[in-house]
């Protein structure tokens, strides 16, 4: 395990001058994140990451192995071997209420055609389901009825002894990649390319949909994002990309109010009652986006291809009230009708404008590759994984350094030294 102290930024790239990639400077005064650990397990690339409580998560990858870490100490707790394939995903398994051991069980699916119930506080392996004809994809639970499901070319339902309760087939070559629970104990699945979340689905055609999921009617769609610059033709629509992996949406996540998406290098806001992107950052990275989540304090948090991790901040902008000028014989004077045509671009300009920008304040620079998904405790920081086959922990400076003032203090006090230096 390594310790590193950051200070500085991202030094522009080669490609910097093809592309508008903003970058940021040495001083990242509004980035708490300056202090990382290095945690060294697995073998291979390291996909997953699923917290288990306050100050634990769990890693896994293509190496089939699964990691238990204290997220605050970077401690390496427990390595769960069972799976001799890469593990395709993972979920955790919350308990039930009569049950009297309270311990925190997780599932892993593998493309050896497995699936392990593990027990995280033991490191035992409680139970496996070896009857699969294809590699599951996909897991989900379903906390009110008690079952969980798995998805792949089959969609299956089991009860908590791993029994099968259902199965539907053949649902198409590319299978289930997919799942998750909507209201009245239904589920999304999402087939092929499209992935649906809840209300809202993108898919890899780069076009996003808001679904009410009691009558399945589209509330809302965006086909093509716009670009806000105020010196292009706002009657022009502008596509997001041109080429087809620069248009897809890669991952997507929502509040109450917006939804967050990764669309190839860039980051959208689609803000949900106004049915409109209100900020984006169309180079947020120098390749795909491969996910996002949002933050406390209007912050949002990026990972990409190019081993890099972003935070941005969501800002208002000040909105400029925009008149149209007269035109005719009597502008010459001052004052006469406005010309309607003349007026509708500068309107359709204060529509399609957007309403917020999002302003990087932070580049946490650490991996040698590309960056898969990270998770964010409120106390402990982040935790990103990698193809470099490394987790960092990346931990706020400024608390770390008074963590370890506390504890000197504490260590003086109870040898007596700190009445003797007084």
């Amino acid at each position: 395990m390594l310790r590193w102290l950051i200070g500085g930024g991202r030094e522009p790239q080669g490609l910097a001058e093809k592309s508008p990639l903003q970058t940021i400077g040495e001083e990242q005064t509004q980035n708490p994140y300056t202090e990382l650990l290095v945690l060294k397990a697995h073998h291979d690339i390291v996909r997953y990451l699923v917290q288990l409580d306050d100050s634990r998560f769990a890693s896994a990858g293509d190496d089939g192995t699964v990691v238990v870490w204290n997220a605050q100490t970077g401690e390496k707790l427990l390595e769960l071997n069972g799976h001799t394939q890469k593990i395709t995903a993972i979920i955790t398994l919350p308990c039930l209420e009569t049950c009297e051991e309270k311990n925190q069980l997780i599932l892993t699916a593998s493309a050896d055609r497995t699936v392990i119930e593990w027990d995280c506080d033991t490191g035992r392996q409680v139970q496996k389901v070896s009857c699969f004809q294809s590699t599951v994809k996909c897991l989900a639970v379903l906390q009110r009825l008690d079952v969980w499901l798995s998805g792949g070319n089959d969609l299956c339902v089991w009860n908590r002894k791993l029994d099968l309760l259902c199965k539907t087939s053949h649902l198409s070559d590319t299978g289930i990649t997919a799942l998750i629970e909507i209201p009245k104990n239904c589920v999304v699945a999402a087939v092929g390319k499209e992935l649906n979340v809840s209300f809202v689905s993108g898919s890899h055609v780069g076009e996003l949909i808001v679904w009410d999921t009691l009558g399945w009617t589209v509330q809302a769609c965006e086909r093509n994002f716009w670009d806000p610059s105020p010196q292009l033709d706002a009657q022009r629509e502008i596509k997001l990309c041109q080429k087809p992996n620069d248009v897809s949406i890669h991952h997507l996540t929502w509040d109450e109010e917006n939804v967050f998406v990764a669309v190839g290098r860039g980051l959208y806001v689609y803000n949900l009652p106004m049915k409109r992107v209100i900020a984006c950052q169309k180079a947020a990275h120098d390749s795909s986006v491969l996910h996002v989540a949002k933050l406390p304090n209007r912050q949002v948090i990026s990972c990409s291809e190019d081993g890099s991790v972003r935070i941005w901040e969501l800002r208002e902008k000040q909105q400029l009230s925009v008149e149209p000028a007269p035109t005719g014989f009597f502008n010459m004077w001052g004052f006469g009708r406005v010309n309607k045509q003349a007026s509708h671009p500068a309107k359709k300009q204060q529509e399609n404008a957007t309403s917020c920008s999002l302003e990087l304040i932070g580049d946490l620079i650490g991996h040698s590759s590309s960056v898969e998904m990270f998770l964010y405790f409120e106390d402990h920081g982040l935790v990103t994984c990698s193809a470099d086959h490394l987790i960092i922990l990346w931990k706020n400076g400024e608390r770390e350094s008074g963590l370890r003032s506390l504890k000197l203090f504490q260590k003086l006090e109870e040898n007596g030294d700190l009445y003797l230096s007084v």
